[in-house]
């Protein structure tokens, strides 16, 4: 690994089209799981796999549903109309009131049923919902144990869309994007040598040094004491206007964010998007337990970086590898950590989702700012970001 060098991860907010369409997506996921256990349905049967699209005033959304008869279009409509007033959109070009909403959901496919479904309902023999390879990623050198350049990329627009929720920050839009260059020295990050902000505004004559100004304060919050030196460069709404923003500007779909949603291209990605899906699909419940372990072995403090990647097979339970990486930083070899893992966890598709609790509504939140990083909720939310895995680790080992 090199010692000096400099490394650049980018984030979205929750107003630009593609997060949009993740938030539509989960708030899809979240209101099956919400309403199946009041009609009588076991979470553990709801299937939900919704794809959107968003372009000026209209919404598609399309997928494959199992759940309750009480979910019928018009509930669905409401909490897309809900969704896209609270990201904050009331735009001639994209009203959460005037949007056009088509919905194309339909059953589930038998075929793929047959392979996700328990073949026994006690027995728990619950097949992947998809093949697939999904990572899992740490790094100590944040407390959050995230790679520094995505890590504070995220906070910097969750910063700022704080503030314009709160409403301090009135003329600024929903549609904004951050990149964050981090200088690293001796493998370590050191400070930010450029730092992108591009953010929609509602005054439409906003020049650049005055959107400059709004969003400074948030930039120098977010990142650590003396990061910000004179060698660090800014970029703010280069283009020099961004009045036109969210859907009305740029179309968006479900599922592009696949970099900025897991650790902004500091470790590899398996190709799947997670927004829109059920804790039956390993894109995104298998993704989530290969952070929970990775975060709980550098936790546990048995190497301070760590990739693991896990693979499946549609209809099959068992993962069909595990493979680690602690590119050098582990105390002990890779080899017993892989050992370890397969001790310390079920990582079956049902053993995932049982461990980490998936099967309620908590995937809205997901939707900006990342999936990992993130502080666990009361509620369950953001269980894969637990650390409770470390002992049982040690243990092992």
């Amino acid at each position: 690994m090199r010692a000096s060098y400099l490394f650049t991860s980018e984030s979205v907010s929750e107003g630009h089209p593609d997060k949009v369409c993740d938030r539509i997506s989960d708030e899809i996921v979240d209101l099956f799981f919400r309403e199946g256990p009041k009609a009588g349905i076991d979470p553990w049967d709801i299937r939900a796999a919704c794809e959107t699209l968003a372009t000026t005033n209209k919404v598609v959304i399309a997928g494959e549903t199992r759940g309750p008869s009480t979910v019928t279009n018009d509930h669905i409509e409401a909490v897309v109309r809900a969704a896209i007033k609270d990201i904050g959109y009331e735009q001639d070009g994209f009203h959460w009131k005037t949007a056009d909403i088509e919905i194309l959901l339909h059953p589930q496919s038998a075929d793929i049923a047959q392979g996700v479904d328990a073949k026994q309902p006690t027995n728990a023999e619950e097949g992947a919902g998809d093949q697939g390879i999904m990572f899992g990623y740490a790094t100590n050198e944040t407390p959050e144990l995230m790679p520094a350049p995505i890590h504070y990329a995220h906070k910097i627009l969750r910063l700022i869309s704080e503030a314009r929720h709160s409403g301090v920050e009135k003329v600024l839009g929903p549609d904004s994007k951050s990149q964050v260059t981090v200088q690293y020295e001796n493998g370590k990050p050191v400070g930010v040598r450029e730092i992108v902000v591009s953010h929609q505004h509602l005054v439409e004559d906003m020049t650049s040094n005055q959107v400059r100004e709004r969003v400074e304060p948030y930039v120098r919050k977010a990142l650590p004491e003396g990061w910000i030196n004179g060698k660090t460069i800014w970029h703010i709404n280069p283009t020099g206007k961004f009045f036109i923003g969210g859907p009305d500007g740029d179309a968006g779909l479900t599922g592009r964010k696949i970099i900025v949603d897991p650790y902004g291209g500091a470790a590899p990605h398996g190709g799947g998007a997670f927004s829109g899906k059920d804790s039956t699909k390993v894109d995104r419940s298998a993704a989530y337990a290969a952070r929970y372990v990775a975060k709980n072995v550098v936790a546990a403090g048995l190497a301070d970086r760590c990739t693991l990647q896990l693979a499946y097979a549609i209809g099959v339970a068992r993962p069909l590898s595990i493979y680690i990486d602690t590119h050098g930083t582990g105390k002990v070899s890779d080899d017993k950590i892989e050992k370890a893992v397969a001790e310390s966890m079920d990582l079956t598709p049902r053993g995932i989702r049982k461990h980490l609790d998936l099967n309620k509504p908590i995937y809205a939140r997901t939707a900006a700012y990342g999936h990992f990083g993130r502080t666990p909720d009361a509620d369950g939310g953001f269980s894969w970001e637990k650390t409770d895995l470390a002992d049982t680790l040690k243990r092992a080992v």
